[in-house]
């Protein structure tokens, strides 16, 4: 299994929820969910595909993943965003223009029953 994934996270608990039901669609990958507190910037250099969702814009825990993101060139690699606030979305665009990495549609939950079904076919457009 040489396919690596990461999963950036806020540590929330819907966040969370989520993350996990990427990782469990993600067979063919070795998938590393963290949150931002706890991510170095190496943990990134393995991964293609990555995501990143957090609740609410401009979390605390997410000032070094800014920043990093802000002097790292990841052109050939996919990125996935979530979160369950539509507001959350634009923040998430800014910290990972600078990258140029290839931003996908995000993934918006809601309810949390439609966290399987949503997740699947947004995982199925990305990868």
């Amino acid at each position: 299994m040489n396919k690596k994934a990461i999963i950036i996270t806020d540590g929330t608990e819907s966040i969370q929820s989520i993350a996990k039901a990427i990782s469990d669609l993600l067979n063919d990958y070795k998938v590393k969910i963290i949150p931002a507190e706890k991510f170095a910037g190496n943990d990134l250099l393995p991964a293609n595909p990555f995501f990143i969702g957090c609740e609410n814009p401009n979390p605390a825990s997410f000032t070094y993943l800014e920043e990093m993101l802000s002097h790292i060139n990841l052109a050939s690699r996919k990125c996935g965003i979530f979160s369950t606030n539509e507001q959350t979305f634009e923040y998430l665009k800014n910290i990972i223009k600078d990258s140029e990495a290839d931003l996908y549609d995000p993934l918006l939950i809601i309810n949390t029953e439609d966290i399987n079904s949503k997740t699947g076919e947004w995982i199925g457009k990305l990868i």
